[in-house]
């Protein structure tokens, strides 16, 4: 069937739906019968399991195994045919092969097979076939597949919009087709979960998503890039395409926090897939030191940064985030290795063992860490013993050697370790504990990699590709620990215009220098904002690579008040009036956490959502927040108080404004009392 009008792709739509429901009800039956086989099997057990032996009880429990999990399948499928009823596909290309065989194609989140006629109806947007739909336009055109490449030509591309098996539009094929359907999707309210993206994927992103040979792939995006979307479609598309030896439990997602963790978590089922596990790096730290070191939690450092400024401070902060640090930190622990395990000789039953023979054996398993080495060396002490004394030996003996061999390392405890490398690199000064015995955040990690390498760490295998997010928030030790730990290949993304710690953050020739081996792609086009609120935040922190999507819309405004007072009454006023402006979603975004408690206490009438820290949801409506927590998240509205020259001035606020102005998707607000900050250079 061609469908060249769009009288007959209506027709079409409904013959597919009907497909679908019959594919359905077919499902329907199939979970009713495995659900009376299982009970039934389930009473046969429970009546004659005393005649039973243990052979037939095993064959009788693996039935059941075998039977629950047919109809865990067949519910799953359920779920995929519903979700394909509402929408069935979102675009069509027409590919002619070479043997001018004309195929109309249909592009779905899900494939759809005609098991009548073993006939594909629908594609997976993962599918090889499917990928010209995003790569190519009207003409030649090819796609890989095992065997090879597949040459053609492209007659017909369109894409449509169905909603709950309405067909709403549909576009003829056109240079511009993505664009058309990127303004209309782009012109919505902003939902509380991000959404799937996969019927406007374009060419630069569909490259990144269907890149299968990376071991470590970068993604530097722009704000509003959609890199974190890309990241997760990227996901799925490895999930699909290697669904025979990964799964989702073997991802890990690193992610800035629990929120964040909650507003991308639709995107991978939306997809079909399972949750993905995420962590925060604050757990990963915790569980890899095994609670044994109180910690400084990272917004904790972000907020006495902005509140209690602290020169010394900073400078610790910015000497450990840096390479030289790293190499410092090497060559210390290499000058341990070297020095701090001063072999001397053991006398074991009327025997000497001799030192220069220990401590060659120590070196000797350089590979491993300095104090596992231990056990490596006492077993062959005690063979040199036997090999001398041609006998073997007795308790005494052993524990002898058990206690001589550790005795002869001058440093058993991590923190001593760690504490003792500043006094070895001249800075004593760098290091400094918390009153209440926390590490300073900037500790962390670097005592996690003396860890490492002084006691060693359980590494996590079963993790088959880790997702890390906001890149430009960690430092060199803190990848090196990262790729200690996580030896599977690495998706990476993040902006590093957008640090809410320059003093700590990465560049994007330190991440190069980090993973040197990585395919490292950027994408430059910046889709969440209007063309006007793109350039605003432009103007507080510039990047000439940024290309801003031609949406146009009304203006940022910069309102200025004479007291306080006239600037909280505007402010309360603002969010009174937002409920009948149609949009979904306004965000009071913050410097400090304090600033957002105050907004939340004494300006916002009705309800609204305070995120914090401990938060562990996004939700639409009036959000108030800090620039910290709204990091990764959009909002059609976005209003920025207390813009004044007092509250922001630093290196540090200059990116934080860009953060907030970057939220925005349609409309921007920022306002003040007393001088404008400087940053505002409009």
């Amino acid at each position: 069937m061609i469908n060249k009008t769009e009288q007959e792709e209506r027709e079409y739509l409904e013959i597919i739906k009907e497909k679908l429901l019959l594919a359905i009800r077919s499902v329907d039956q199939s979970v009713k019968q495995f659900s009376n086989e299982l009970r039934i099997n389930k009473e046969y057990i429970y009546e004659n399991q005393s005649g039973m032996d243990e052979a037939d009880m095993v064959a009788a429990g693996q039935s059941i195994n075998r039977m629950a999990f047919t109809g865990e399948s067949a519910v799953a499928k359920k779920r995929k045919l519903m979700k394909l009823g509402a929408s069935p596909y979102f675009g069509r290309i027409d590919f002619i092969n070479q043997k001018e065989e004309r195929n109309p194609i249909y592009i779905g989140i899900y494939t759809f097979t005609d098991e009548s006629q073993g006939q594909n109806l629908i594609y997976d947007w993962r599918a090889p076939v499917s990928s010209m739909f995003y790569d190519f336009e009207l003409g030649e055109a090819s796609y890989a597949t095992p065997s090879g490449q597949v040459k053609g030509n492209i007659a017909l591309k369109r894409q449509y919009k169905i909603r709950e098996g309405i067909m709403e539009f549909t576009i003829e094929n056109a240079v511009n087709i993505h664009d058309d359907v990127l303004q209309k999707e782009l012109s919505k309210s902003a939902d509380d979960k991000m959404k799937n993206i996969v019927a406007t994927i374009q060419r630069d992103q569909n490259a990144v998503i269907r890149n299968e040979t990376a071991s470590v792939m970068v993604i530097q995006g722009v704000a509003g890039s959609g890199k974190t979307s890309i990241a997760l479609h990227r996901i799925a598309f490895l999930l699909y395409r290697f669904r025979d030896s990964i799964s989702a439990k073997d991802i890990l997602i690193v992610s800035p926090n629990k929120v964040f963790s909650d507003y991308i978590s639709n995107v991978l089922p939306e997809l079909g897939e399972e949750h993905i596990p995420e962590m925060g790096m604050e757990e990963l730290a915790t569980e890899v030191l095994e609670n044994k070191f109180p910690f400084q939690p990272f917004h904790q450092q972000v907020a006495q940064i902005l509140e209690r400024p602290d020169q010394a401070f900073i400078d610790r902060i910015k000497f450990k985030s840096s390479f030289e640090f790293l190499s410092q930190l090497n060559r210390y622990l290499i000058h341990v290795e070297n020095n701090y395990f001063k072999a001397t000789e053991i006398r074991v039953s009327g025997m000497v063992v001799p030192g220069p023979y220990i401590q060659e054996r120590f070196r000797a398993w350089q590979r491993m860490p300095m104090l596992k080495r231990f056990h490596e060396v006492v077993k062959e002490v005690q063979q040199y013993v036997r090999n001398e004394t041609q006998r073997k030996l007795n308790g005494n003996d052993k524990t002898k050697i058990w206690e001589a061999i550790p005795r002869m390392f001058t440093m058993s405890s991590v923190i001593d370790l760690y504490k003792n490398f500043y006094t070895w690199v001249g800075k004593p000064e760098m290091f400094k504990m918390s009153p209440n015995g926390q590490l300073e955040y900037a500790d962390v990690f670097p005592l996690i990699y003396c860890k490492i390498r002084l006691e060693g760490a359980q590494t996590y295998d079963h993790v088959k590709h880790l997702l890390v997010d906001e890149m430009q928030d960690y430092t060199p030790v803190q990848y090196s620990v990262l790729s200690r730990l996580f030896i599977c290949k690495k998706t990476i993304l993040g902006d590093v215009k957008q640090a809410v710690n320059p003093y700590s953050a990465s560049t994007m020739e330190t991440i190069e220098q980090v993973f040197p081996q990585a395919d490292i792609v950027k994408l430059l086009r910046s889709y969440r904002s209007t063309y006007e609120i793109t350039h605003f935040a432009l103007s507080i922190l510039p990047n000439a690579d940024l290309i801003a999507m031609e949406r146009h819309g009304e203006a940022p405004t910069v309102k200025g008040f004479n007291s306080n007072t006239e600037e909280t009454a505007f402010i309360r006023e603002y969010i009174s009036s937002f409920k009948s402006t149609g949009h979904r979603s306004l965000g009071i975004i913050c410097k400090t956490l304090s600033q957002a408690k105050f907004v939340a206490n004494h300006l916002v009438q009705g309800s609204f959502h305070l995120l914090t820290p401990d938060s562990t949801s996004f939700k639409e409506g009036v959000v108030v927040t800090t620039v910290h927590l709204a990091k990764g998240l959009e909002f059609d509205q976005v209003i920025v108080p207390f813009v004044s020259e007092r509250n922001y001035q630093s290196m540090v606020d200059r990116s934080m404004l860009y953060i907030a102005c970057t939220r925005a998707m349609h409309k921007l607000m920022l306002t003040h009392s007393e001088a404008p900050s400087k940053l505002l250079t409009v």
